[in-house]
């Protein structure tokens, strides 16, 4: 899979737009974790974090403005908690609150939803949400620096008319120390933990077909890795963001250098759109490989982006052909590293990642895997 060169689509790098952001090329900024757009209607921004805990325990919160399929709103803040438990119960719940119960800061991560709070330097943070019987209290460590793909803003369309998606994974990878309830059922546990920060100017839906996207340590190894590909308005063009981590010292970023394939494509039976069982990315560097596979073993979450919208939003969303979908699997990351033909490295562990999936499903160039010819 290549990038785009069309000119619908671009990761802003040059000197003039990192000028015009006041954000330099590599070091990150701690402002950059905190409130960079506004929440007036067609603008929306959230703040995330993920753990896979060393108990089997997968936990997911977010801080929205508003909900990621109403950007079109004023300020509506909303805050998610997934939990996937080792003895398999999940856990999804969802918080909506009034509008002044929303402040975040400019100068950095401090982001408040009632008595919820997202909070943290770039380095170190604290997360804690209540959403009804279940509780999260998380405390994360970065291991990984601060990092973006260029200067994390990507853009579509014509210049001087370009509309914008941008993303800032603030905590790469991390130690997560997590306190976690469910009724009066307490844990604590720790493990691998990463936080990022999405925001935009337009409904991301008119400019994204599809993403794939995730994260996961492996090893000595740290891999976030994305395929965005742009809505049919601006060609079906796709971008790669790439980040592979050894030791916690970036040693490959270049989305120029990475290709991009799916394997074992199959149509989701409650959302209509093609899956993948297996995703690789490969990154060549002369004659140094990095393959990272990505196979699902569990998808956790399945949503229709609208049946957590109200009924008249469904019903416009109905009228319009809106079916956009969601999903979020756990499974192995493998990571093999080969100098020439020779392998000389792999490692495997568990990783967590996600399909968002706005368009129509388009099945141009994927073959289908039927699983009852592959016994």
């Amino acid at each position: 899979m290549h990038r785009s060169e069309s000119g619908q689509l671009r990761l802003a790098d040059r000197p003039a737009d990192y000028k015009r952001l006041g954000i330099a090329p590599v070091k990150v900024a701690e402002f950059e974790d905190g409130q960079r757009i506004g929440t007036e209607r067609g603008c929306y921004e959230w703040w995330y974090f993920d753990a896979h805990l060393d108990n089997g325990a997968t936990i997911v919160v977010v801080f929205y403005t508003k909900p990621n399929v109403s950007p079109n709103s004023p300020l509506a803040p909303r805050i998610t908690i997934n939990i996937t438990l080792p003895d398999g119960r999940i856990f999804d719940k969802l918080l909506d609150a009034r509008p002044e119960l929303f402040s975040a800061s400019e100068s950095g991560c401090d982001v408040r939803i009632g008595t919820n709070r997202f909070v943290g330097d770039l380095h170190r943070y604290r997360i804690t949400a209540t959403i009804e019987e279940i509780s999260v209290d998380i405390e994360l460590t970065g291991k990984v620096r601060a990092w973006r793909p260029k200067s994390g803003h990507l853009y579509f369309g014509a210049e001087g008319q370009e509309k914008l998606f941008a993303w800032l994974p603030s905590v790469p990878q991390g130690l997560a120390s997590v306190r976690y309830s469910i009724g009066n059922e307490e844990h604590r546990a720790s493990g691998s933990g990463y936080h990022d920060h999405n925001w935009g100017d337009v409904p991301m839906q008119t400019l994204i077909h599809n993403w794939y996207w995730a994260r996961a340590s492996a090893g000595p190894y740290t891999i976030i890795a994305s395929t965005i590909t742009a809505a049919a308005a601006y060609g079906h063009g796709t971008q790669i963001v790439y980040m592979l981590a050894k030791d916690g010292r970036i040693i490959a970023d270049d989305d120029a250098k990475v290709s991009f394939e799916l394997d074992r494509v199959t149509i989701d039976g409650k959302t209509g759109k093609p899956v993948a069982d297996v995703m690789h990315y490969t990154y060549h560097d002369a004659e140094t490989r990095y393959v990272v596979s990505f196979e699902r073993q569990k998808t956790i979450l399945q949503a229709i982006l609208t049946e957590r919208a109200p009924l008249l939003k469904r019903i416009i969303a109905r009228l319009v052909g809106f079916d956009g979908a969601y999903h979020r699997f756990i499974g192995k990351v493998t990571i093999e590293t080969f100098e020439g033909r020779a392998r000389l490295e792999s490692f495997e562990d568990r990783a967590i990642w996600e399909l968002m999936y706005f368009g129509k499903a388009r099945l141009q160039g994927i073959a289908l895997y039927d699983s009852t010819t592959h016994a």
